[in-house]
């Protein structure tokens, strides 16, 4: 895609030229994203317009499928409301998305303990079985296809890390139903207020899979306290909670890579998240049981 720059300016035109009604609405941008750059519209919506050459699938994904799923979510998710049509001001479609209040969960942590049964309600609502047209997600069904390795030279994983990775990929595989999944829950993508969890953001890479890739949120995300009573409110076999274990430890390594990739200055990292990551890392290896 061809790259444009993303300024108020521009936003502000294909407003006045494609939702004249919205554009009087303050405009304020939002530090972060990967594929896709927000800009709050208002007080209840977003702006979100893709930068990177895979963005503007995965809006679309979004487009497809977060109004059927809003309507069932225990919690708030950026529900698109506007298209936006390419244009020779802007070559790629945007969308325009209610906005979910709250911090993100990199700089506002997670601490109270009823945001486990808050995530655990959230996924067991989430992980029904997906339509048949539903793409398959990579990382929510096919761990085999995916490597800790790759993770060498950012951040060199622990014997310990790798074992739990090697049971994980040992586990029986998800047997049931491709059910939805939001495969991408790491601490950027979800939203906290007042140490609660107040909502989840970008599903772009949503999909159909196996729910062991969500569930690592419990380790990724929530302090012990919560943890017990995720667990304690989504059962599972002990094959889920083995490949969900991988999946949190390997979230844990992108999180902690993002962050040494930011101190280095190479380009897309996230400094802030070094607390993150080290948090989740220290409930991955020392949280073994439920």
């Amino acid at each position: 895609m061809t790259r444009v720059e993303l300024t108020e300016s521009l936003i502000r035109t294909l407003l006045t030229e494609q939702h004249p009604d919205l554009a009087h609405l303050p405009l304020r941008e939002v530090v972060g994203g990967w594929d896709n750059q927000m800009w709050r519209l208002g007080e209840d919506l977003a702006v979100r317009l893709p930068r990177t050459p895979r963005a503007p699938e995965l809006l679309q994904r979004e487009r497809n499928w977060l109004p059927t799923l809003a309507e069932r979510l225990p919690l708030p998710i950026p529900t698109p409301v506007r298209l936006g049509e390419p244009s020779e001001r802007f070559p790629s479609p945007w969308l325009i998305t209610q906005w979910v209040p709250g911090e993100p969960a990199d700089r506002e942590f997670i601490t109270a303990d009823e945001s486990g049964t808050a995530l655990a309600d959230f996924l067991r609502a989430l992980h029904v079985p997906a339509p048949a047209d539903v793409p398959q997600e990579a990382r929510g069904g096919l761990m085999r296809q995916e490597s800790i390795e790759h993770f060498a030279g950012s951040i060199e994983p622990s014997t310990a890390v790798r074992d739990i990775w090697a049971d994980a990929v040992a586990a029986p595989a998800w047997d049931g139903p491709a059910v939805w999944v939001h495969s991408d829950l790491h601490p950027a993508n979800l939203v906290v207020a007042d140490g609660r969890l107040a909502g989840v953001i970008d599903f772009g890479d949503v999909g159909a899979g196996d729910p062991a890739v969500d569930i690592s949120a419990a380790w990724v995300l929530l302090p012990d306290g919560a943890a017990k009573r995720f667990f304690a409110a989504y059962p599972m076999d002990e094959a889920t909670f083995r490949r969900a274990r991988g999946w949190a430890a390997f979230r844990a390594l992108f999180v902690l890579a993002m962050a040494v990739n930011g101190e280095r200055g190479l380009a897309g990292g996230k400094p802030t998240w070094r607390p993150a990551g080290e948090a989740a890392m220290e409930r991955v290896l020392g949280r073994s049981t439920r």
